[in-house]
């Protein structure tokens, strides 16, 4: 009996140490962090190409027909800064060709860009600048202000709609603030 007794004792520590072994085997790690994104970055230079319309009232602009619509093509390059998050600072150089029954004109504008990055593919921002008209060697100079909404597609690409109201320096009678608007579309590569 006492050897019975004896080896049930032994089988049970054994298997009580089993378990303390097993239990010493557990190594604590700590667990591997959760890659994210950085998602899409609206700061620096930038570069693309838009479509669109040149809209003008009764008043109309002096390179541009009065009480028109005009399809327009162009370019822009520009630049931005994240100056404190989620606030955008930027600066646009545009660019564009309208096409006018008879003579076309020519576009130029210089715009600074105030903007929120809503999320990292959303930018909404609002613009504002100089800039002038030319057609058959007489030019204009015009201002414009407006905004739009930028999403990104890829990594370093961006889809933008811009609406700016445009006038000029006239102080005519009846001249009106905005004598005119431009709407347009279009695609950015980011650098």
């Amino acid at each position: 009996m006492f050897v019975r007794s004896l080896s049930l004792g032994v089988a049970a520590a054994a298997l009580l140490a089993g378990g303390a072994q097993a239990a010493d085997l557990i190594i604590p790690t700590t667990p591997m962090p959760i890659y994210e994104s950085a998602g899409f970055s609206w700061e620096g230079l930038y570069a693309g190409v838009n479509a669109g319309g040149v809209f003008t009232n009764a008043n109309g602009l002096t390179n541009l027909q009065a009480s028109t619509s005009q399809f327009s093509v162009g370019g822009a390059v520009g630049v931005n800064f994240i100056a404190y998050d989620p606030i955008l600072l930027g600066l646009e150089v545009q660019g564009d060709y309208v096409f006018q029954d008879g003579d076309d004109a020519g576009m130029f504008l210089a715009l600074a860009r105030v903007g929120a990055v809503v999320t990292d593919q959303v930018m909404v921002y609002a613009a504002g600048g100089v800039g002038m008209t030319s057609r058959s060697g007489t030019t204009e100079n015009i201002y414009a202000i407006g905004g739009g909404v930028e999403v990104a597609v890829t990594e370093s690409v961006s889809v933008r709609g811009e609406v700016l109201g445009l006038g000029d320096f006239s102080s005519a009678a009846g001249d009106q603030f905005f004598d005119g608007a431009k709407a347009t579309v279009g695609v950015f590569y980011h650098f």
